[in-house]
């Protein structure tokens, strides 16, 4: 409440005080009731035991194991190289219902690289396990070898119905540049998805165009009767096309060439006040280009963002990538000090009060609202998604009625999502037929004595 980062002291300034009764009682005093708020403090604040804690600086890092009370103990670490927990036979909780089938590994260690390229050839010489890929490029490309070859490394990729969160490049729209909205939706033809698809992911991705994406609550097709009832009540203050139109990004016919985008951006930088002299884009009042810099940490961000830079040149605008250590980012990140970041919203399930920290201006200093949002329009959507999360019907309107506004303002320039799991794993594992909803479920997995002895003793 005092020395927590933004994001939770704004998500706590309703608490008055948090008082532990007895050893399974909290007791939370709130200054303005809201029960859906005390159930999400309840359920997603983790009971840390006083004794260790009350004389720590929260703003200091650790240097051992803290004291938790889950099924594994942290027995072993060598600080940003690796974390080894074991299984604690005496687990209060192992033989409670939820927890049946679940934790059976008696060792899990984490190995830390800097390197991805490096992780991956790890995995492959038989360093670790398991690995959950993310690039599409490795996927396709880099899992051969003999250990491939002769059967000890399995590859499989395996479908979900997680929501996807919402992945692209973030407009920072308190800066002069991206205030108009005109002006983000010129620059989001820039992104050629189809042949950057094609040509760099192995078709291996979907185009992401919804805040809801995988979930009932995306908004498609043209509004509902229900939902014209919320969002004439903003009929003035929202974008014309959310009662017309259905959003989708721009698409290319994936050739490399967008001249048709190009005509349309410029189209729209007319109307902001900009036209290209000299092939750079220029505002007609001030007589400065249009330029902007990209901030990143991941050399895997650049390779994505050198396409879209290179048409933003032909447009005439300059997008410079700037690459800092993830220190520096993060400072950057939470001082808003940045024109544009490649990043993610966490996806929803349902539209829960949590989007107030993203979205609301209250919340203005969170260091979620990365787009710097302050708009009265979508203050009240999500004022009253808070408002509504008992009543399931209601947050499937209000969260179509939001996801509609948020697409047409273009908070962001959209970027993809996959509905699988790429997995590759030495093969020694079993796992239910049945996998959760929402998650891959490493912790029901199972070692095979009998799969396991087939392999090199390293990996046994």
């Amino acid at each position: 409440m005092a020395e927590g980062v933004p994001q939770y002291k704004a998500y706590y300034k309703d608490v008055k005080s948090v008082k532990a009764i007895d050893k399974l009682t909290v007791r939370i005093d709130m200054s303005v009731p809201n029960k859906e708020k005390l159930f999400g403090l309840a359920q997603g604040t983790r009971v840390l035991p006083e004794h260790y804690w009350k004389d720590r600086n929260f703003s200091e890092p650790l240097n051992e194991p803290p004291v938790g009370s889950s099924a594994y103990q942290i027995v072993d670490f060598k600080m940003g190289q690796t974390l080894t927990y074991q299984l604690d036979d005496n687990y209060w909780a192992k033989d409670l219902p939820v927890n049946v089938g679940r934790n059976n590994f008696k060792t899990i260690q984490y190995d830390y690289y800097r390197d991805d390229t490096v992780m991956l050839e790890a995995f492959k010489a038989g360093e670790f396990d398991f690995r959950q890929e993310s690039s599409a490029k490795f996927w396709a490309s880099s899992y051969t070898g003999s250990n491939f070859d002769r059967g000890y490394i399995k590859k499989e990729e395996i479908e979900h119905h997680k929501p996807m969160s919402t992945q692209g490049f973030v407009f920072n729209t308190e800066r002069p540049v991206f205030s108009d909205p005109k002006v983000r939706e010129a620059l989001s033809y820039a992104m050629d998805f189809e042949w950057m698809n094609r040509n760099m992911f192995y078709n291996q991705y979907t185009r992401t165009r919804s805040y809801f994406q995988n979930t009932d609550y995306e908004a498609k097709g043209l509004p509902s009767s229900e939902e014209l009832e919320v969002l004439n009540k903003f009929n003035d203050k929202i974008p014309a096309r959310v009662f017309t139109d259905e959003y989708n990004p721009p698409v290319t016919d994936g050739s490399g060439r967008i001249r048709p985008q190009m005509r349309k951006a410029f189209a729209l930088l007319k109307e902001a006040g900009w036209e290209l002299k000299n092939k750079v884009m220029t505002n007609v009042e001030t007589g400065e280009p249009l330029s902007f810099e990209l901030l990143i940490y991941n050399p895997t961000t650049e390779r994505i963002a050198i396409p879209v830079q290179k048409n933003m040149r032909a447009m005439g605008i300059d997008m410079r990538i700037r690459t800092v250590d993830t220190t520096q980012y993060l400072k950057r990140w939470r001082d808003r000090d940045y024109d544009m970041v490649s990043s993610s919203y966490s996806a929803h399930r349902y539209p829960s009060s949590n989007l107030k920290i993203v979205w609301n201006s209250n919340f203005i200093d969170s260091t979620y609202n990365q787009a710097g949002v302050k708009d009265p329009v979508i203050d009240a959507l999500t004022d009253m998604i808070a408002d509504s999360q008992e009543d399931p019907e209601r947050l499937k309107v209000l969260g179509r009625s939001l996801d509609r506004v948020l697409q047409w303002n273009y908070y962001i320039i959209p970027q993809w999502h996959i509905k699988k799991y790429r997995v590759a794993t030495w093969d020694k594992f079993e796992r239910p037929d049945v996998l959760p909803t929402y998650d891959l479920g490493l912790d029901t997995w199972w070692i095979s004595e009998q799969k396991a002895q087939k392999l090199p003793e390293k990996r046994r």
